[in-house]
């Protein structure tokens, strides 16, 4: 599998993630019930060295809110709405599109691993 953080010569997996419907129950513009399975598993994967990207439509007030949020429940970010800074210094470029090896949401396909949509 390719893997970005290998590609710049770490090893690392990079999760990119949803906030609305993924992280916690879709309520926007107000915060629904916490996703505990999936932060718990985040909250995890960091700690083991992995890097997780906040990756939603969210901006200004609102995306302080779901960072906010977040950090209540101990789940911190290494990048949000933008790439890692070690891809950008890879690269010499900041793309819009977000680079991870596993990007979760709850509009992709395949779900169930992440209880996505919320499911407690």
């Amino acid at each position: 599998m390719y893997h970005v953080g290998v590609m710049m010569g770490r090893k690392y997996t990079v999760f990119a993630v949803d906030f609305d419907g993924t992280l916690c129950e879709s309520a926007f513009p107000g915060i629904g019930v916490p996703n505990m399975s999936l932060i718990r598993y985040l909250i995890a994967k960091r700690a083991s060295g992995d890097k997780v990207i906040l990756w939603t439509c969210r901006c200004n007030d609102r995306l302080k809110e779901a960072v906010d949020f977040c950090k209540k429940y101990g789940l911190e970010f290494d990048a949000v709405n933008e790439n890692l800074a070690d891809l950008v210094n890879f690269w010499g470029d900041d793309p819009r599109k977000i680079s991870a090896d596993v990007y979760i949401d709850d509009k992709a396909i395949n779900k169930p691993k992440w209880r996505v949509p919320y499911k407690e």
